[in-house]
């Protein structure tokens, strides 16, 4: 299957004198020679996450959405397939691809960054030939830095997700049903076969009863 991967790039002024570039996907090569902010530390301590974002990018599917001021990485997205211990990579479905972490430092929130590095990844048809999914966990959730509950953490993700056609899909995974704040967010292409959807239903719910 076609991974497609053009490469899009926008401008956001943060102010009179200082403007970010979004951008993706980037290439690795090109990931590999800026600098990571010092406060994207939410998974792992920055170096090791610049050094994870280069792997991923040079994975087929894998794809790298970014902000940018200057040389210096202050947001990032990433898709790429499931983790293999993980029921969504169970069947080795090809276009399925997990959007799986969103991070912006902390001195650049409240510019709308996440919402357009998302808007990014879908822009000119990129994603119509796969199936997003995202798993929202609420203990990887920044309450602390934003002082929200679990609640308003879960409303703002939701919406953040709803900005580029994601929506709330049923599962009976354990983790998810672990907390009620935790969801699956899926966004179907319109070019996906009715059989990967079909698919992804089996995966969505081992116990046919909860179906």
């Amino acid at each position: 299957m076609e991974h497609r991967k053009r490469l899009q790039r926008e401008q956001l002024a943060l102010d009179a004198s200082r403007e970010l570039i979004i951008e993706g996907p980037v290439p690795p090569e090109r990931l590999a020679g800026m600098n990571m902010h010092k406060s994207l530390d939410a998974f792992r301590r920055p170096h090791e996450q610049h050094e994870a974002l280069v792997e991923i990018a040079g994975l087929d599917e894998g794809r790298i959405i970014l902000a940018r001021e200057g040389n210096t990485i202050v947001g990032y997205v990433t898709f790429h397939y499931a983790d293999e211990l993980e029921r969504w990579s169970e069947g080795g479905m090809v276009d399925l691809i997990e959007l799986g972490a969103i991070e912006v430092a902390d001195d650049y929130r409240g510019y709308g960054i996440g919402k357009k590095m998302i808007q990014l990844a879908f822009a000119e048809e990129q994603l119509e030939n796969v199936i997003i999914f995202t798993t929202e966990y609420y203990w990887h959730w920044d309450l602390e830095g934003t002082k929200l509950n679990v609640w308003d953490y879960r409303k703002m993700m939701e919406k953040l997700m709803k900005s580029v056609g994601m929506v709330w899909f049923a599962t009976d995974d354990p983790e998810i049903c672990s907390h009620p704040a935790n969801c699956l967010m899926v966004r179907i292409g319109k070019e996906v076969p009715l059989s990967s959807v079909e698919h992804f239903d089996r995966v969505r719910f081992r116990q046919r009863f909860m179906y």
